[in-house]
């Protein structure tokens, strides 16, 4: 029984955990879910709700929210490329005052669960706490920053395939994996 247990926990067949909270530290149905949430004491990574401001897919919301279309709204994407890498390069001088940082990752997914949220893993679990200790509270950019450890460590479970091969048909709406901006973390 016990072999059962820890083979399916934090897959689809585990009825009490939820197995997209346990990929990707976020889950759509909130603290709604029929299945439990465990959020980690600890962990190498941190979890920073809602800090991008994606100015195509704040527009795209937008245009939702009000019932237009998303054909007609036109975005310089070039200035939205040089605002991401301008917020990468910035929030990851900010987080590596903590420590290593393994990987940062921004969602690029539309989905109010994971709009704008930015993972980052630091080689030590300490470094981790520190961020979360210190930013927790803090403000960035005129947002109230909401920092909590997230069980995700492997974020090649947490990706959208799909999104990494430029397929996915679901518009980032309701993509329950992390659709993440390339961007490469420097070597230190």
């Amino acid at each position: 029984m016990a072999c059962h247990l820890a083979r399916i926990h934090g897959t689809e067949e585990d009825r009490v955990n939820c197995p997209f909270y346990f990929k990707i530290g976020a889950c759509r149905h909130g603290d709604r879910c029929s299945r439990h949430h465990h959020k980690p004491a600890f962990s190498q990574t941190v979890l920073i709700k809602h800090i991008y401001r994606h100015p195509i897919r704040e527009a795209e919301l937008n245009a939702a929210r009000m019932g237009q279309s998303v054909d007609v709204i036109q975005i310089d994407e070039a200035k939205a490329k040089e605002d991401f890498l301008s917020f990468y390069e910035d929030f990851y001088e900010e987080l590596s005052k903590f420590g290593r940082i393994e990987a940062l990752h921004i969602c690029d997914n539309l989905g109010d669960h994971m709009l704008g949220h930015a993972y980052c893993k630091f080689s030590e679990e300490e470094e981790a706490a520190d961020a979360l200790n210190v930013m927790n509270g803090r403000y960035y950019d005129g947002r109230q920053m909401e920092v909590e450890f997230s069980p995700v460590l492997d974020f090649r479970e947490a990706r959208c395939r799909d999104f990494d091969e430029d397929s996915c048909r679901r518009g980032g709406i309701l993509v329950r994996y992390t659709q993440v901006f390339s961007q490469d973390v420097p070597s230190s």
